[in-house]
């Protein structure tokens, strides 16, 4: 994929891409619930929010960011929210504002670092571009359950690829999260971009493959859709079952989407 100085700028067209689904929207429309459970579109720009402020203190001041992490509770979900809840009290037109502000911190962080420099992160650290493409699985992610909410069809360019990339390098996080062991085998990862051009990671002539369209690969390692519903096709018994646990966090799964549950969208 890009170096970094094309990843940091591509996470932020990423984040105006975001910026636009809620930049003009009424008050009533913030509380617009979005498929996670519990949570606006006020709710997912506060997270994003928390998310980038935390991101940019590691890239910036590390020593400060790892006694945060310090601080933090076992709980992850109590995290979440806690991290949030200054952001989503605030009334939208505050919210929005404070939101390009933490976008706008993390982007000259990150900007501000070689792209292989190691940033501490709460997994386990990461060169500063790798991050980068973390933060874009952030605005994938909740950018679409904005979109899912607003009912906004969402469309990409090949600044996916960072994403795809990062899920690539953390395949294992599906399983870590749930604590099963990760199975000694490689994958052959085969993704089409939507330019048509083909992304591909891992030994050629793997037995375990998985190929398909990236915005679907993207959809289904940030848990958006269902694999049943996407064009992600898996070859092997290993690769078979990954489509059941695929993720790009290491956070808890969560629920996840139901088959079917777009279909009409």
């Amino acid at each position: 994929m890009s170096q970094q100085p094309n990843v940091v700028s591509d996470l932020a067209a990423d984040g105006d891409e975001v910026d636009r689904l809620v930049s003009g929207l009424d008050a009533a429309r913030w509380q617009t619930p979005t498929p996670a459970p519990g949570w606006t579109v006020a709710h997912q720009i506060a997270h994003l929010a928390a998310t980038f402020r935390l991101a940019a203190l590691a890239a910036a001041k590390p020593e400060q960011f790892q006694q945060v992490v310090a601080s933090l509770s076992p709980n992850f979900d109590a995290n979440v929210k806690a991290a949030m809840a200054e952001f989503v009290a605030e009334p939208p037109e505050v919210l929005l504002q404070r939101w390009r502000t933490e976008r706008a911190g993390v982007e000259r962080a990150l900007a501000a670092l070689p792209g292989d420099q190691m940033v501490p992160w709460l997994v386990r650290p990461l060169p500063a571009a790798v991050l980068a493409a973390a933060g874009m699985m952030e605005l994938f992610a909740h950018g679409q359950d904005i979109a899912d909410g607003l009912g906004v069809q969402r469309t990409h360019t090949d600044r996916i690829g960072h994403l795809v990339g990062f899920a690539v390098r953390t395949w294992d996080f599906g399983y870590l999260a749930r604590g099963l062991q990760t199975p000694d085998v490689e994958f052959r990862f085969e993704i089409t971009a939507p330019s048509g051009a083909t992304w591909t990671f891992g030994p050629e002539h793997a037995e375990q493959r998985i190929t398909g369209p990236a915005v679907d690969f993207c959809l289904l390692v940030t848990r958006r859709r269902h694999h049943a519903d996407l064009g992600i096709k898996a070859t092997g018994k290993d690769a078979e079952a990954w489509l059941e646990i695929a993720q790009a966090y290491r956070g808890p799964a969560g629920e996840g989407r139901k088959p079917g549950q777009f279909a009409t969208r």
